[in-house]
């Protein structure tokens, strides 16, 4: 009797020779309800944890960092999140470090006139969204960092930034991944919420703003289960869904997860 496959071979090349990773079979189950589905898929389990691994051994999606001390990180995750482009939420935190505006307690009228000027991003003018809002913000952000003595805990740090006027789950997550390198948090934005609704981890009704810390629950067991890091996972998973762009959608999923 022919024996049954107990793996999945995928292999990579290491810049000198081809590598081997060996991956469960695609009809096992990663968590309740999620199979590891073929490597050579898009968006599978199997394709995700493939992908950290090369990047694991390249040595890439390793730094998260943004910012050189904590209240430049809150200012950086801050300024970008929902309805902000990455690369222009990135332009304004390097205006405002630059303006040496994100050290001790600048106004909010400060912060405003920097981020109402217009921004050249992949050689286009664009404007800052939200700049009055997001200046209030991170003007009482920075004036509570610079007053308090934030706690070095990641839960503990966290639950502390969700206390800060405009910062949710979400940013509060983000700044803990990057600034303590922590693997004890997922930044559960819509991408994220995209890939995991792909391979099933969430139903198709989730919703982060009601049920961000069971959901973030279920992707640390699924990272645990793949035994890849959190943050690495969270960060490749971020980024492929993003350039991929309006393939990476599964459903009419994404007017539910933009809220």
């Amino acid at each position: 009797m022919e024996r049954l496959a107990e793996s999945q071979i995928v292999w990579w090349h290491n810049g000198q020779d081809f590598a081997e990773i060996q991956l469960p079979v695609p009809d096992a189950e990663v968590v309740p309800g999620v199979f590891w589905g073929r490597a050579d898929e898009l968006f599978t389990p199997s394709f995700w944890k493939y992908q950290s691994q090369i990047m694991g051994h390249r040595r890439q999606y390793l730094d998260h960092e943004l910012g050189r001390c904590l209240a430049e990180e809150v200012a950086a995750c801050l300024l970008g999140g929902y309805g902000i482009p990455a690369e222009l939420g990135l332009a304004a935190f390097e205006r405002l470090r630059d303006a040496r505006l994100l050290k001790g307690r600048p106004s909010a009228a400060e912060l405003e006139a920097e981020l109402r000027k217009d921004f050249k991003v992949a050689n286009r003018r664009r404007k800052y969204r939200f700049a009055k809002q997001k200046s209030v913000y991170l003007a009482g952000a920075l004036c509570s960092i610079a007053s308090d003595k934030p706690p070095e805990d990641p839960h503990q740090l966290r639950l502390y930034l969700t206390s800060l006027k405009g910062v949710g789950p979400k940013t509060a997550s983000w700044v803990v991944r990057n600034h303590c390198a922590s693997d004890q948090v997922a930044i559960l934005d819509v991408h994220i919420m995209r890939a995991g609704t792909r391979i099933g981890l969430f139903s198709q009704d989730a919703d982060p703003s009601k049920q961000y810390y069971q959901l973030e629950e279920r992707f640390l067991s699924f990272c645990e289960a793949i035994e890849e890091p959190a943050s690495r996972m969270d960060a490749i998973m971020w980024d492929f869904m993003r350039r991929i762009g309006s393939h990476s959608r599964p459903r009419p999923l994404d007017s539910q997860l933009a809220a």
